[in-house]
């Protein structure tokens, strides 16, 4: 089951799948694919896994056995790499809230965010390995964007897995949170992040010319709620210069 919760410009989308780990399924991918359209024009958007076992442990091994020939397999990784994309091209911020382990597949479903921010007690790593196989879903390609080419073919090559403090070291997690304070953590940070000149943000660090950098500021400059915040901070500054001096 894949559910959807949004609030207040925030979109949450929990795999649940406790029975397997929060693994991906055919009927999983169906559900995905569902969420995320219905989540657009949210302010921000975060996926996690339910529980605090696991993020996403990978693909359903009982249910993707079935694939046998390469004409399956290159379906079902086509698939599941265009959600990944459809993820990591969604307008908003996303954050990956790693509340469990992210193995295999689940660490490509995890680095297809603009964000990883993981409960201090999880594991992550690229082992496809140990199945004789590789990572199908574009996670080999984002893992070599955020911790260089030589890092990715080390880390997915071998199929190390890592803490979340090593993780956090190598760049592949962007911040680690004790485990009490994960889901109040989590949540903060993504409403941070739940508003139009963050998602301005992440279009132009993704590359974008010139023009079309200042094209998205002065859009954002001449908005109501530009002049409106700048009206706030102009009424502190004045009230603080006429407050009285202290005696």
């Amino acid at each position: 089951m894949v559910d959807l919760e949004v609030d207040d410009g925030l979109a949450v989308v929990t795999i649940d799948r406790p029975h397997a780990r929060n693994a991906i399924a055919p009927e999983t991918m169906d559900q995905l694919e569902k969420a995320l359209v219905a989540a657009e024009g949210a302010a921000a958007l975060v996926v996690r896994g339910a529980g605090d076992r696991a993020f996403v442990s990978g693909g359903d091994l009982k249910e993707l056995s079935r694939l046998r020939t390469f004409e399956q397999a290159s379906g079902m990784a086509r698939r599941m790499r265009s959600i990944c994309d459809r993820l990591a091209s969604f307008p908003a911020p996303v954050v990956a809230a790693l509340n469990g382990h992210a193995l295999g597949g689940g660490a490509e479903f995890a680095v297809a965010a603009d964000i990883r921010v993981a409960a201090d007690d999880i594991r992550i790593g690229f082992n496809q390995v140990a199945l004789e196989i590789m990572p199908a879903w574009g996670g080999a390609e984002r893992l070599a964007a955020l911790v260089g080419r030589s890092k990715a073919l080390l880390l997915a090559g071998t199929g190390t897995i890592l803490d979340a403090a090593e993780a956090e070291r190598v760049g592949l997690v962007d911040r680690v949170l004790p485990r009490a304070e994960f889901e109040e953590g989590w949540r903060s940070l993504a409403r941070s992040l739940a508003n139009r000149p963050a998602g301005e943000i992440k279009r132009v660090v993704a590359g974008v010319p010139a023009e079309e950098a200042i094209s998205a500021f002065a859009g954002l400059w001449i908005a109501d709620a530009h002049w409106e915040a700048a009206d706030r901070v102009m009424n502190r500054s004045r009230t603080a210069q006429d407050a009285p001096c202290p005696s």
